[in-house]
């Protein structure tokens, strides 16, 4: 009688072990995904930073060149004052 425990009880340890192995796998298998994912997004930000970096460039450039066309405008309008004086 007590074979048979120790049998059945060996077996429930036996599944407990496999339900443990198979836990471990998929804990490792979704760290790995986890590293692939992480991995794609900080790749995706270095894009998203460059492309963030080169709208900033054009607002500069389009601020300045606003600024001159302001600057512009002045001017002909002082000319245009100088020519209807004459």
């Amino acid at each position: 009688m007590l074979v048979f425990v120790l049998i059945g009880l060996s077996l429930v340890l036996l599944g407990i072990v496999g339900l443990q192995f198979m836990y471990m796998f998929y804990v490792e298998r979704m760290y790995k995904e986890r590293r692939k994912h992480i991995q794609t997004l900080e790749d995706k930000a270095e894009k998203l930073s460059s492309k963030l970096e080169a709208a900033q460039k054009q607002i500069v450039e389009k601020d300045a060149l606003i600024k001159d066309s302001a600057e512009m405008r002045k001017d002909n309008e002082v000319w245009a004052e100088v020519i209807d004086e004459r």
